[in-house]
Order: structure tokens, then C-alpha cells, then sequence
């Protein structure tokens, strides 16, 4: 408990978590769809492998607090409790999914890669499921048409960025660890 409380871990928490802040309002609207692209989940899984599932789980929390009080760090420089409770607000809770699912799973590949890979797959999958869930929900669509416009335009995107995310973290996490 003390090495997770460590100053050394709270200003790695709050430095993703200010990453998370400062990437993700910056987003790409495509017409067929309420949901932009953005770089929220490349962030996420890069603190997933860089602090270990707990420590991001707190960053990513702190970031939706942070959004949901009014802060304009949702997609599109928007904030409040009308973004989380709005089409993607699904998506933005899905974070959570993604985070804890792909933590835990990493965990339990003792940190290796491929757990990672796997783990980031299914914590992407359970954000797209209640992502798509709540979109669907929220503008009265079929869960299909839901999947339609708020996964299947993302799945290639999202799988780049966890393969970068693959590449880059380790050497990132090998720096900070001998910097700090």
C-alpha cells in the first residue's frame, strides 16, 4: 500500500491523467456518426501498461470527474454532466471496461505483451458493447445501427493504436522507471 501511495506514483497518475485531459478533447468528427475519433484509448492503454491497472484505473477516473464537473476535456472541448449522460457518454464510461478488464487480464500475464494484446482486445470490446448499448438507448436505434456508426468505422483505428501502443509503452515505461 505505501508503494502505491508513493509521491513517485501520485505524479505518474497525475501526469496521465493531465495527458488524458490535454489529448482527448482533441477529436475528428466523421458525418456518419455522433462519435469522434479520438485518442482517448491510445492514452488509456499507454497508462494501463506504464502505471498497471489500478493507477490508471484512478487517472481515468479523475479525468471523468474532471470532465463531468464542466472541465472541456470531452471530444470537442466539451464538458459536464450533459456529455456523460448524452449519445457517447456510453463510450466515456466504457473507458472504465477498458481500463479494469485490460488491467486485470494484463496482470495475470505477469506483464507480458501478448496479455497485454489480449487484454486491451477484450477491454475494447466490452467499450464498444456498452458504448454501443447506450447509443443505441440514447437515440432510439437498433443495437446493429448503433454498432454500425459507433464501432465498425473505429475497429482498424483502435487496433493501430493499440499496436503502436504495444511498441512504444514498453521503452516509455523502461525511461520513466529509470528516470524517476
Amino acid at each position: 500500500m505505501k508503494k502505491f501511495l508513493s509521491t513517485k506514483n501520485m505524479v505518474l497518475i497525475a501526469l496521465f491523467t493531465a495527458l488524458t485531459c490535454i489529448v482527448s478533447p482533441f477529436s475528428i468528427p466523421i458525418p456518419i456518426s455522433p462519435v469522434p475519433i479520438t485518442l482517448t484509448n491510445f492514452i488509456l492503454c499507454l497508462s494501463l501498461y506504464i502505471l498497471g491497472y489500478k493507477s490508471a484505473l484512478i487517472s481515468c477516473l479523475i479525468y471523468v470527474l474532471l470532465g463531468v464537473v464542466g472541465l472541456p476535456i470531452f471530444s470537442g472541448f466539451q464538458g459536464g454532466i450533459g456529455k456523460l449522460l448524452g449519445p457517447t457518454g456510453g463510450y466515456i464510461l466504457g473507458y472504465f471496461f477498458l481500463v479494469f478488464i485490460a488491467g486485470f487480464i494484463s496482470e495475470k500475464g505477469k506483464g507480458k505483451r501478448l496479455w497485454y494484446a489480449i487484454g486491451m482486445v477484450i477491454g475494447t470490446a466490452l467499450l464498444y458493447a456498452f458504448g454501443t448499448i447506450w447509443l443505441a438507448k440514447q437515440l432510439n436505434m437498433t443495437f446493429a445501427a448503433a454498432l454500425a456508426v459507433g464501432v465498425i468505422p473505429y475497429i482498424i483505428g483502435d487496433v493501430v493504436k493499440m499496436a503502436i501502443c504495444l511498441i512504444i509503452a514498453p521503452e516509455i515505461k523502461k525511461r520513466i522507471r529509470s528516470e524517476l
